[in-house]
């Protein structure tokens, strides 16, 4: 079998096939095998000029439509790779990165300042020449104008859902105009699930960018009624029709199919199921109170509703009323914890050990690393020089949130 019989092109308009006759061109020119590839390093057509070396590399970026990940140092190579080319104006000559590669040449595709893609060449026994060189370059301004063509219907009607929902979610846009514009009956359920990257990386905005984008061609791909917008915070998907059962299967395809190696991990929070679109503001409420929990704990599942994490939830809105009415704290929590940072004690550290094990005195020594008796006898000078009731359930409740919120976290790790 040759490679021209793999080829598959990928558009119905004819642009996939215009691609492949591109890189032939391209090849025949320059006397080694071509292959362009979109900015997420898709493999959108290559050459089938016989007689053309290929090597690994190029063999499973064909197989797999996608040029695979390196690792380890040759990972990190690759990744510079791209980027000098993209940054360059012109071609980039390119040593192999492992003995099993062949060199090769590349040049940026760009409509103006916007970068498209790339093609990469692969040099054969020649080095590139002159002619090859000019090749690559009209080659690339070829691309990006069959490239445009090929992403402008789609890239339209995703952009236009993309404000319509966005809309909704800032409460610009009322339900029914929302509706309409989405294309959704009345009374159609829908879900929301929002997506972000796990802590705080400094590019946050340009991951959920690129994030958004990913996120548009997948659900477009796999569910056409969904709209996609990006927020400032995350990227959310309203599918129509779906329940939180399958949204939850759904959301870990995405994930999945979004995931880049060496790249921030992903988290997915998916809302109940609503009626119509007046309940969206609730189920974006429901949505951030989620992400908010498990992006910041590397810990947290991938995909959560807000039945999995409710107890997170809850207490991350109880600090928040806190921090907005601070006089709400108990005087004698903010006395404890107050002593213990100025006489460095850590009698915090044993309320709050002891209200995490129901009161038994054994095994919050034993948590502590303490001796039963140690323990009884900061349990009572608390009481003596903070007036914590602790014989009081409300005040054990109370205490324990406002522990368990504050600084008592930390106090509760000392011994």
């Amino acid at each position: 079998m040759t490679w021209s019989d793999l080829t598959i092109p990928d558009s119905s308009d004819g642009t996939g096939e215009e691609l492949f006759a591109l890189a032939d061109a391209i090849a025949v020119v320059i006397g080694g095998s071509v292959a362009i590839e979109d900015l997420d390093t898709r493999v959108l057509a290559y050459s089938t000029v016989p007689g053309g070396r290929i090597d690994e590399l190029r063999r499973q970026g064909i197989l797999g439509r996608r040029v695979p990940d390196q690792p380890g140092p040759q990972g990190e190579g690759q990744v510079r790779q791209y980027r000098e080319v993209l940054a360059a104006t012109g071609v980039v000559r390119l040593p192999a990165l492992a003995d099993s590669e062949l060199p090769r040449a590349a040049v940026a595709i760009r409509a103006g300042d916007l970068p498209l893609g790339t093609i990469w060449a692969i040099e054969d026994h020649n080095p590139l020449d002159a002619a090859g060189e000019h090749a690559l370059l009209d080659g690339a301004r070829t691309a990006a104008l069959h490239m445009l063509r090929r992403r402008g219907a789609a890239a339209l009607e995703l952009h236009s859902r993309d404000q319509a929902l966005r809309a909704a979610l800032d409460g610009a846009a009322p339900p029914q105009e929302t509706a309409y514009r989405l294309g959704l009956p009345a009374g159609t359920p829908v879900l929301l699930i929002g997506f972000a990257p796990a802590g705080a990386p400094p590019e946050v905005q340009a991951l959920l960018t690129r994030l958004g984008g990913d996120l548009g061609r997948h659900w477009s791909a796999v569910r056409p009624s969904a709209a996609v917008a990006t927020a400032p915070g995350a990227v959310y998907a309203l599918l129509p029709g779906e329940d939180p059962e399958s949204g939850r299967r759904l959301a870990a395809q995405a994930l999945a199919a979004v995931a880049r190696p060496r790249t921030q991990p992903l988290r997915a929070a998916l809302s109940e199921s609503a009626t119509g679109l007046s309940e969206l503001a609730e189920l974006r409420a429901e949505v951030d109170d989620v992400l908010r929990v498990t992006a910041r704990d590397p810990e947290a599942p991938a995909v959560a509703a807000l039945a999995d994490v409710h107890a997170r939830v809850l207490l991350t809105h109880l600090a928040d009323e806190l921090t907005r009415r601070p006089r709400l704290r108990h005087p004698g929590i903010e006395a404890m914890l107050e002593h213990d940072r100025t006489h460095h004690t850590h009698y915090a550290a044993s309320v709050s050990a002891w209200l995490d094990a129901v009161g038994n005195i054994s095994e919050a020594a034993s948590r502590l690393t303490i001796h039963q008796n140690t323990l009884k006898y900061r349990l009572r000078r608390s009481r003596e020089l903070f007036g914590l009731d602790l014989d009081d359930p409300d005040t054990r409740l109370s205490s324990w949130f406002q522990l368990r919120i504050g600084a008592g976290k930390a106090g509760r790790s000392q011994s």
